[in-house]
């Protein structure tokens, strides 16, 4: 099989969790260092499926990585190559497929309840999972294509997620791990302290249960990886 390509735009926001998941189901993969300048590929046609990671930019910044990365996701839903988006990387899928990235009401740092719509769609995804506990790292969010479906929501964010065929878009981060959540934290303690408000978590609050709340993500981002890496391009 083609590797999958994962596109990093922040030293700190890698797969994370995706990694694990993808070794474990002996799938290749490999690291697309948009951060260190590494070149957007002109065509999804030497991968299996493309992934989009985070960051701290926002898609509407004048950046030609972010025209690169939105016309090869295009053409990766053009000609069937799967792509999934993590936060930044659904931002991007949804500008990519007609959307609209704007400032959300609120900025929401840290866990926060996110519940499943009662659609054919969201059960094909997530089965019987009604709602569940990502982590967030947001100030802005996403509108949903014409042509997709909505699947998640929560209290300080209307659009979570979106699916459209072997594609998935989310606002929220499935793939965290503890290390992840600890750097974000610290590195983000200037933007938690000016940001004070009732969607956005301190570290202490953060590392509450952290152990059982990344094991229960871990369980959800294998349902919504497992239902991505089923339509994987073989050829």
């Amino acid at each position: 099989m083609k590797p999958i390509a994962i596109f990093r735009h922040n030293p700190s926001e890698g797969p994370g969790y995706l990694a694990s998941f993808l070794d474990a189901q002996g799938l290749p993969w490999e690291l697309v260092r948009v951060d260190a300048g590494e070149p957007v590929p002109a065509s999804p046609a030497d991968h299996a499926g493309l992934v989009f990671m985070g960051g701290p930019m926002s898609v509407n910044d004048d950046l030609n990585w972010v025209l690169e990365e939105c016309a090869l996701i295009r053409a990766a839903v053009d000609s069937g190559v799967p792509v999934i988006g993590h936060c930044l990387g659904g931002q991007l899928m949804s500008k990519a497929l007609g959307g609209v990235v704007t400032p959300n009401p609120v900025k929401e740092i840290g866990w926060g309840v996110v519940e499943v719509a009662d659609n054919p769609v969201a059960r094909s995804w997530l089965g019987d999972v009604r709602e569940f506990l990502p982590f967030h790292w947001h100030g802005e969010t996403f509108s949903i294509p014409a042509a997709a479906t909505p699947l998640m929501s929560s209290r300080w964010c209307s659009n979570q997620a979106f699916a459209l065929g072997s594609h998935l878009a989310m606002q929220c981060h499935v793939e965290m791990t503890p290390e992840m959540i600890r750097t974000w934290a610290l590195l983000g303690d200037d933007e938690i302290r000016a940001n004070p408000g009732p969607a956005v978590q301190t570290l202490d609050e953060m590392e509450e249960e952290m152990s059982a709340r990344v094991a229960a993500l871990n369980a959800v981002a294998d349902r919504l990886y497992r239902r991505w890496v089923a339509g994987l391009k073989s050829d």
